[in-house]
């Protein structure tokens, strides 16, 4: 009976958490909810659901013990979350001027906005994700770049709260900028909330400390088969799978990897940076101090 409900955890967490919170966040907002409460309050239950799952199904149960990260993921988180709430509406209000400038000039909305909300989200992911994978590679090949990415890559475990553990800067370049392209091209307001209702789950599926195997999807998504892989701590490995909810063009530009017959290592981190800040503060300040963090690594 247990074997089943792992194997039950370990290919069903997954499609039934995306699928379950895209429909709960279409349900509520038909209903008449607003669109910041469904998406708050399906993200919320999210994260509620990967939280008890990683308690009683651990894929490591080092990853379940605290490694004094605790403090430092929920200021960032924090932060994070207060950052896009400021800065979000401006960037996006900069999208809809150009919306009205491309409709002007091309007679209308360029999106399908005719189309079913659900329908409507494939070709939303797939444009958001191009904007992502750009910048979260550049991130791992511009050394400037690197240095405001590198704190979600000094985590040492893996577990659903990772999924906000970033600094700022990387926020704010990511986050509020994937959507840009989609309001200029005139996506309504209830795509843009699926958009985020779908990165933050995955995201935190992705990273969760529980058994995922998704087969053949994981020619679709980035999920944690291959994210994990992202996070070795070893460069050469983990300057791969750079998808933040897609893996397609990790396909298309050669940068997918999922070797056969090796599990992701269990230690991640930055190898070449074992001393890498823990505290929030510390964090917060890392990118501004990268060479005294580099002196101290020995580098």
């Amino acid at each position: 009976m247990a074997r089943f409900f792992e194997n039950l955890i370990a290919r069903g967490t997954f499609p039934l958490a995306i699928v379950g919170c895209i429909a709960a966040a279409i349900v509520q907002m038909r209903a008449g909810v607003a669109v910041e409460v469904a998406t708050s309050t399906t993200i919320l239950g999210a994260y509620v659901f990967l939280a008890a799952l990683e308690r009683f199904f651990p894929l490591h149960p080092e990853w379940s013990i605290s490694h004094g990260d605790g403090r430092a993921d929920l200021g960032l988180g924090i932060t994070n979350a207060a950052l896009t709430f400021a800065v979000q509406p401006v960037l996006l209000g900069l999208g809809a001027g150009l919306a009205g400038w491309l409709a002007v000039n091309f007679g209308g909305s360029l999106w399908p906005n005719s189309w079913p909300l659900a329908l409507q989200l494939i070709p939303a992911l797939l444009l958001a994700e191009l904007f992502e994978y750009t910048c979260h590679r550049a991130m791992h090949e511009v050394p400037w770049l690197w240095r405001i990415h590198a704190p979600h890559h000094s985590a040492t475990r893996l577990y659903w709260f990772n999924a906000l553990r970033f600094h700022p800067l990387d926020t704010l370049l990511v986050g509020p900028g994937k959507l840009i392209p989609l309001v200029a091209l005139g996506a309504g307001e209830q795509l843009l909330a699926l958009v985020i209702v779908f990165a933050a789950v995955h995201g935190s599926c992705q990273h969760a400390n529980i058994p995922c195997r998704i087969g053949p999807l994981n020619w679709v998504f980035s999920m944690a088969e291959l994210h994990r892989w992202h996070h070795s701590p070893i460069a050469a490995e983990a300057n791969h799978n750079y998808g933040g909810n897609l893996i397609v063009w990790d396909i298309v530009f050669g940068t997918r990897w999922l070797p056969e017959g090796r599990e992701p290592p269990v230690r991640t981190g930055i190898e070449e940076l074992p001393s890498f800040p823990r505290t929030y503060r510390a964090l917060m300040g890392a990118p501004f101090r990268w060479r005294e963090i580099l002196r101290e690594g020995g580098r």
